[in-house]
């Protein structure tokens, strides 16, 4: 081999390490700085905290959210309290729950952080000092957070602070759904006492009209009469398949027809494959009971009811429309804003309920004009989390 090549192997071996080392340098500043990377781990623990807050202050909450809590205060010992009890503790040093404790009914007393000396007769135990700062939801306190250190500098105690600041926001997020479920079942039983008197009255003098003229046809009535009451009010499930809500309309309208006779026309438009999406139980029967009450019942001559159930991407769009004698638009935002208690109640429950399920930007749209007809739209997510089938639901078209 001559020496030409000789030389150039040793300058490979030398060099393609040092080349090596470079790249991987050079690719590790291309994925971000050591800073970049410390505030991705927070906002991770962050965001893995903030699952358990939003159950409220909870045992079972407090015991998750603290593991997460730790490595945001990166303290020896973190801990949660409710000022009756310590619900949660991660960390070293749980032997000093009672100080802990203490420290937080004093902090619950005055509504102000402080920090606690603790004595400890174990020598291989180096925490001495508590930091305790309240946590704040609408004005009250409800319970304490905790960094349990060696020695409370002025670092560590500013840092439990802002994280007590966000545990708080949490738990303000957590009441605030809890206050829009109990809000939402509360306006559900309404929705029942509301369709149920004036309903209930025409079907039933309908039905004994029928008695009279044509008993079969009554009988047929009564069946379709019970199934629908059936369903109004059952006990159980907040969501229905859109099928199942479907099939009780059914009922509903051909108890109307009934009524009506050829003054009601029903037209129904449904994709398949919306059948199966998630509602809110009783969602879409009182927005057609409204469109027959109030739209079709005071027009004169023959009205027409059309339901349709699209896919529209994410969502399903859900649309019904009558051709009857139409409303104040004013008064129809204002039933939608809880400022009059309209006849249009029933859609001021509904676009409640979906906002409160789904979100804001589900809430029902509305089109109408006097002598011009309504047109109410509402959109369902394809998938949501909180939205599951239960077990009294029925089969459309069975």
């Amino acid at each position: 081999m001559s020496s030409l090549v000789v030389v150039v192997l040793i300058a490979v071996i030398l060099v393609l390490p040092v080349a090596a080392l470079w790249w991987w340098a050079h690719t590790r500043r291309g994925m971000g700085s050591e800073a970049d990377r410390a505030t991705l781990r927070t906002l991770h623990e962050a965001n893995r905290a903030a699952r358990p807050l939003r159950e409220g202050l909870t045992e079972s909450a407090a015991e998750r959210a603290v593991r997460s809590l730790r490595p945001l205060l990166t303290a020896p010992a973190v801990a949660l309290s409710d000022g009756h009890r310590v619900l949660g503790w991660d960390g070293p040093g749980e032997g000093h729950r009672e100080d802990v404790l203490t420290a937080a009914t004093a902090a619950l007393d005055d509504g102000r952080a402080r920090v606690d000396r603790m004595t400890c007769m174990d020598p291989a135990c180096r925490l001495r000092d508590v930091i305790s700062v309240p946590l704040v939801v609408d004005g009250s306190v409800v319970g304490t957070l905790h960094a349990v250190v060696t020695i409370a500098g002025a670092p560590v105690i500013k840092a439990t602070h802002e994280v007590a600041d966000w545990v708080s926001g949490q738990l303000e997020l957590a009441e605030v759904d809890r206050r829009r479920s109990g809000l939402a079942e509360a306006e559900l039983r309404a929705l029942r006492a509301q369709i149920s008197p004036h309903f209930i009255y025409n079907a039933l003098t309908t039905i004994a009209a029928f008695v009279r003229t044509d008993p079969d046809r009554a009988r047929e009535l009564l069946l379709e009469f019970a199934d629908f009451t059936r369903y109004s009010f059952r006990r159980r499930g907040e969501y229905t398949a859109l099928a199942d809500e479907l099939q009780s309309i059914e009922q509903y309208l051909t108890l109307e027809r009934a009524r009506f006779g050829d003054r009601l026309r029903v037209t129904l438009r449904v994709a398949p494959d919306c059948l199966t999406v998630m509602v809110p139980y009783l969602s879409l029967q009182p927005v057609v009971e409204n469109a027959v009450r109030h739209g079709l019942e005071p027009k004169s001559g023959p009205g027409e009811v059309i339901i349709e159930a699209l896919s529209d991407g994410a969502d399903v769009r859900i649309t019904v429309e009558d051709n009857g004698v139409g409303q104040d638009p004013r008064r129809i935002q204002e039933a939608l804003d809880g400022v009059a208690q309209a006849e249009s109640i029933g859609l001021s429950n509904v676009d409640m309920r979906l906002r409160a399920t789904f979100g804001d930007q589900y809430g029902l749209v509305v089109e109408t004009a006097p002598g011009a007809g309504t047109k109410v739209v509402m959109r369902v997510p394809r998938f949501a989390p909180r939205a599951h089938p239960n077990d009294n639901t029925a089969h459309y078209g069975g």
